[in-house]
């Protein structure tokens, strides 16, 4: 079994989770990266995307996460992981019919030239809804 190590999923508003994990999968501007126990040290910047935790005890988590930054620290073997992201909501939070109106309402924007934030409300509404979908 993967060791545990200290996660811990803020926003400027409230600490969405915290716990230990085996291991956090996040969305970084440029991919994917996978963390588990003595990674080593990094920062990166998050993209909109989906951000999953294997807590040490029980299911896989899912959250949206919409940019911020991941930073993992490693000392003597043990490992801590900060998720400070802009926003994030773990998907049993996640108000579907809310999300729909938003990606209905990004997709007719786009349609109408309006694409300075279109396409990132867009991507908001699309990760949230294929994480309840």
């Amino acid at each position: 079994m993967a060791t545990p190590f200290d996660v811990f999923l803020v926003t400027p508003e409230r600490a969405v989770w915290s716990g230990q994990a085996t291991i956090v999968v996040a969305r970084g501007s440029e991919g994917e990266v996978g963390i588990q126990n003595a990674h080593a040290p990094m920062l990166i910047e998050l993209g909109i995307g989906p951000l999953f935790i294997q807590p040490a005890e029980g299911e896989r988590l899912a959250a949206a996460v919409d940019g911020g930054f991941l930073h993992v620290i490693t000392v003597n073997e043990e490992t801590r992981v900060d998720i400070l992201a802009e926003h994030a909501e773990l998907s049993t939070e996640i108000d579907v019919d809310l999300a729909r109106r938003q990606k209905a309402e990004a997709e007719r924007r786009l349609e109408a030239g309006d694409d300075g934030r279109a396409l990132a409300d867009l991507a908001r509404a699309t990760v949230r809804l294929d994480l309840r979908e």
